[in-house]
């Protein structure tokens, strides 16, 4: 693997909170510059001019440490572009400031409590995305309750909730039930109808702003690949 394909892989793990997706997928990088001696420069764009600069800030600081910890980069650089708070997001992110630093009174805490609430919904979401075609084939609320992550057969979307729920502290080795409330409870079988319902909505609501994300920025920019 070259080293411009490791930083894009390393770029691949950045998610746009809000929606769950990479910023990779999404087309949010515009470019991506390696250099033979190891410097990088990275530019990122957003669907709109106006998107909300907490999220847009975690996207570049995210950007910024996945990409200097990639081994062979000896420096690196993450760029907003196109957006009403570059200038101050990208000098923050340079001089690692952190939110509140970076928007002096307007600020008034770091963005851990947006990331994790928005893990919170990924979790939720991702239950449906492996709980469904279980659903669909038949499987029962008293089922579906006593299943664990382990008995549950392999796929994408597994793993990534097992990744999710290792992020919140949650359970997500084999002997985890499936379904868990957002505290880590287990959800009970008559709990299972309404608990499904809920996170089939939680995932409808996530891709269907994937897509709208998607289409705008598709048609604020030409070429929405990036790379």
């Amino acid at each position: 693997m070259t080293l411009r394909e490791s930083v894009w892989t390393a770029l691949g793990t950045v998610l746009d909170p809000e929606i769950d997706e990479p910023i990779t997928a999404l087309g949010f990088v515009a470019s991506c510059t390696v250099s033979g001696d190891g410097g990088v420069s990275v530019h990122l764009r957003l669907p709109t001019f106006f998107c909300a600069p907490n999220f847009s800030f975690l996207m570049v600081a995210d950007a910024y440490d996945a990409v200097a910890a990639v081994e062979g980069v000896r420096t690196a650089e993450v760029v907003l572009d196109d957006h009403h708070a570059s200038p101050e997001i990208n000098a923050g992110v340079a001089a690692h400031a952190g939110f509140v630093r970076t928007f002096p009174g307007e600020a008034d805490a770091e963005l851990e409590e947006v990331r994790r609430y928005f893990l919170e919904k990924a979790v939720v979401a991702g239950q449906d995305r492996v709980a469904r075609p279980l659903v669909d084939g038949g499987a029962g609320p008293d089922q579906l309750a006593g299943l664990t992550l382990g008995a549950v057969p392999p796929s994408n979307a597994l793993d990534r909730l097992r990744e999710r729920r290792a992020e919140l502290g949650l359970p997500a080795g084999d002997d985890a039930p499936l379904l868990l409330h957002p505290d880590g409870s287990r959800v009970s079988p008559a709990q299972v109808p309404l608990h499904l319902r809920r996170a089939r909505l939680t995932r409808a609501g996530l891709e269907a702003n994937g897509d709208i994300c998607r289409n705008i920025l598709a048609t604020r920019y030409a070429d929405a690949t990036g790379r």
